[in-house]
């Protein structure tokens, strides 16, 4: 069976080199036990890192993730707990929000972590993530509640999500502790990150990318539009190369080749998918491969 190690964070967060997502575990239709036994095969092929977000499947996907975490708790040092918080819902399970928005202050980020960790069942994340920048956002008050959390324990480590290489630096600049992630939107049909100075930005400063939709939300596999089409064929073209290679492996691999060091996170709930995922780690892309996907989904050729 095929497995990763882990992936070294320079600044200090140390997680797998693919994360496992949660936010459809609503969907998957699992057991408590179901739950945790895939849990503990996710960890068995060396994938350690779990990300969810408070607002997942209706704010109820945490929950789903802490009950089979209480049915084995000594697996909980074994693993990396990643969560996110700053948006808000229009929800019954909290009435109290009266329209979708998004909320970062002192108030907000701690009532959440408080509510994530007992929903989490632990004591502490590994890892924070604001959901989405706000220009509301007052970066003294954000790293007040950093600070605070870090004191009493509750969160190891902190990062941010959709945020553009200055609102990062604007954070950053009020935040004592280094921002070590910054979770966005990279496929090889999402590819604005490359030459908009974000991934040089994260480079630049050690920060490791994480991938929301690696594989495109699907789009990949079932849409016919002429940038799909385009890369989608050159993918198909490569499979023979790769040990015949599935897309979705060839498409993980692009990114993994990236040398900012991207971690594409998996939301599938089948361990299968997450086998072919493991399996794309060993596969190493040749330059001029790399570049004719690259080319197909931009529809240019290289100036």
């Amino acid at each position: 069976m095929s497995s990763i190690s882990h992936q070294y964070h320079p600044l200090g967060f140390q997680g797998s080199r693919i994360a496992q997502g949660f936010w459809r575990a609503d969907e998957w239709g699992l057991s408590k036990q179901e739950r945790l036994a895939f849990i503990e095969n996710c960890m068995s092929l060396g994938v350690t890192t779990f990300d969810h977000a408070d607002i997942y499947g209706d704010y109820q996907c945490e929950a789903l993730f802490g009950e089979a975490l209480a049915l084995k708790p000594a697996i909980r040092e074994k693993i990396q707990v990643i969560s996110k918080c700053g948006i808000k819902l229009e929800s019954g399970a909290r009435p109290e929000h009266s329209m979708y928005q998004y909320d970062l202050s002192f108030d907000h980020i701690i009532a959440s972590i408080e509510n994530s960790l007992l929903q989490l069942n632990t004591d502490y994340l590994d890892l924070l993530l604001l959901h989405r920048p706000t220009p509301l956002m007052d970066p003294d008050e954000v790293a007040r509640a950093f600070e605070h959390l870090m004191i009493q324990g509750k969160v190891k480590h902190f990062g941010v999500s959709n945020f553009t290489p200055s609102q990062f630096d604007l954070l950053q600049s009020r935040v004592e502790v280094p921002l070590v992630v910054n979770q966005s939107e990279y496929s090889v049909l999402e590819t604005s990150s490359f030459i908009n100075g974000e991934l040089d930005h994260l480079q630049q400063h050690a920060v490791t990318p994480m991938a929301w939709s690696p594989l495109a939300g699907g789009r990949l596999f079932v849409a016919q539009d002429g940038q799909v089409n385009r890369v989608r064929s050159e993918l198909t073209k490569l499979s023979d190369k790769y040990s015949a290679a599935s897309l979705d492996q060839l498409a993980l691999a692009w990114l993994l080749k990236h040398p900012a060091k991207i971690c594409p996170v998996l939301g599938s709930g089948k361990i299968e998918r997450l086998k072919q995922a493991v399996a794309a780690c060993q596969i190493h892309l040749a330059d001029d491969d790399w570049y004719r996907v690259w080319c197909a989904s931009r529809n240019q050729a290289l100036a």
